[in-house]
């Protein structure tokens, strides 16, 4: 009976805010995303820690350099540990594989919970894809800037050795979650369209204000 309850009330207030709603429930599933990236992070990061990877050097795409010199890539992974090193490729591939898995998800999750979209998938999916390429892109440069002060605070100023380097893992995944949570959203409710539904409208028109048009028309016919 209270299961009932609950799912009258929800869908009287869809009905009237389904935008709102919209947003309530994309947050829902964006928080259950980002536990399980909070989950496989750290599980790929061990995976690749012990091998020959953390020692190949990922440094691409220069943008200018550093304030001593040094070039500033956009995608910054120098050989070796963390903070010494900037985690070489291991630490690439544990940033970039967690949020491509939790995106997929993430992807038809929405697509099917959220907006119940009736659209075009491949279509969907092309704008999807780049918008998940741009964020890419702008979390590797936020990135660029905090990662090695950031992590040699935590690990080596405060001395929190591997826990500091975890706090950090995630504390970045949370700045790149934030960033994918505003950006998504309104490109989602582009995408995402549900034919069978008509567009929706946060405050519908009441019948008492239609009520005179509908009289109106009616007698000048």
């Amino acid at each position: 009976m209270a299961s009932h309850q609950i799912n009258h009330l929800w869908s009287s207030f869809a009905a009237k805010h389904p935008v709102l709603a919209q947003f309530l429930v994309f947050s829902g599933v964006s928080i259950g995303v980002t536990i399980l990236q909070l989950v496989l992070m750290p599980l790929l990061r061990a995976a690749f820690a012990h091998t020959a990877l953390v020692n190949t050097s990922f440094q691409v795409l220069r943008v200018g350099s550093n304030v001593d010199g040094s070039p500033h890539f956009l995608f910054d992974y120098a050989a070796g540990a963390l903070p010494d090193g900037g985690g070489g490729l291991a630490y690439f591939l544990a940033v970039e594989i967690t949020p491509l898995i939790a995106q997929v998800i993430n992807f038809f999750a929405q697509r099917n919970i959220t907006f119940r979209s009736t659209s075009s998938m491949t279509k969907a999916a092309a704008w999807y894809a780049l918008a998940y390429i741009l964020i890419t892109f702008a979390a590797a440069a936020l990135q660029g800037w905090y990662k090695a002060p950031f992590y040699q605070l935590l690990i080596v100023t405060w001395g929190w050795g591997s826990t500091g380097e975890n706090v950090a893992d995630v504390v970045s995944m949370l700045i790149n979650t934030a960033l994918s949570f505003v950006v998504f959203f309104p490109i989602m409710r582009l995408v995402f369209k549900n034919k069978d539904q008509p567009p929706a409208h946060d405050e519908p028109a009441s019948d008492l204000g239609s009520q005179p048009i509908l009289e109106t028309s009616t007698r000048r016919t």
